[in-house]
């Protein structure tokens, strides 16, 4: 199904039927809802709803002056226009962001949340970071090819997309997360080197009313490393 917001293509899909309170998912930067694809095959019985966030997965490829508030209200007008006043979230990653704002700005939208892997939280920040960031700069300032330089996904964005990325990863969430109180699982891996355990902590800390799981052993894709052990906090999570 597509979703038109602002003239762009939002692709969206229910599985396992509808409900009054069904589980959104919400995937990570560079991926789509694909990745989903084993949770809903292993909760037959629940009801979800994914969203490909454009430019990946079905959806738009080409949007341009979008951050990350452009998204939760893309999201925000989807549930209206689907008629759900009610959900429970699941968001890795950047869809972790996304679900922290959510959860402050429409506490009336979200049951509960479950954080994966999230993004969000200010990083910390070694002189090697500032020393590249200064390198970049000059380089820009004197007319010299700054190719190569920045992340992965940083790299293989056009233009447009690479100005929509800067802003969202310079917009820390540490000030939404101490505003949340819906009640919020964390799970994370052990081992994740993208966001590191010590934003776990951290929203841990900030949200009231939250638990953390840390499952050994796993990456920033804890859900794929480690599927049974992350399946089983999830079920225990939903049915209480």
């Amino acid at each position: 199904m597509v979703y038109l917001y602002n003239g762009k293509k939002i692709y969206y899909r229910f599985y396992n039927g509808r409900s009054q309170r069904p589980i959104l998912l919400l995937h990570g930067w560079g991926c789509n809802s694909d990745i989903f694809k084993s949770i809903i095959e292993s909760f037959p019985k629940k009801s979800f709803l994914v969203v490909d966030f454009p430019p990946f997965g079905k959806s738009d490829k080409t949007i341009k002056d979008w951050n990350i508030f452009t998204y939760v209200g893309m999201l925000m007008s989807l549930c209206d226009y689907l008629h759900i006043d009610k959900c429970d979230i699941l968001g890795h990653s950047f869809g972790g962001r996304i679900a922290i704002i959510l959860s402050c700005v429409k506490r009336s939208l979200v049951h509960s949340c479950i954080l994966v892997d999230s993004a969000g939280m200010k990083p910390h920040r070694t002189i090697k970071y500032y020393m590249k960031i200064c390198s970049y700069k000059i380089k820009k300032k004197l007319g010299k090819s700054t190719a190569g330089m920045g992340s992965t996904d940083y790299q293989q964005l056009s233009p447009d997309m690479k100005k929509t990325f800067v802003s969202i990863v310079n917009t820390y969430l540490d000030d939404y997360a101490r505003k949340m109180s819906t009640r919020t699982l964390i799970i994370w891996g052990e081992k994740d080197n993208d966001t590191p355990l010590y934003m776990a902590k951290k929203l841990n800390k900030f949200i009231k009313n939250s638990q953390l799981k840390v499952i050994k052993d796993a990456g920033h894709f804890c859900f794929l490393d480690r599927p049974l052990e992350f399946y089983k906090l999830i079920s225990k999570f939903w049915e209480e």
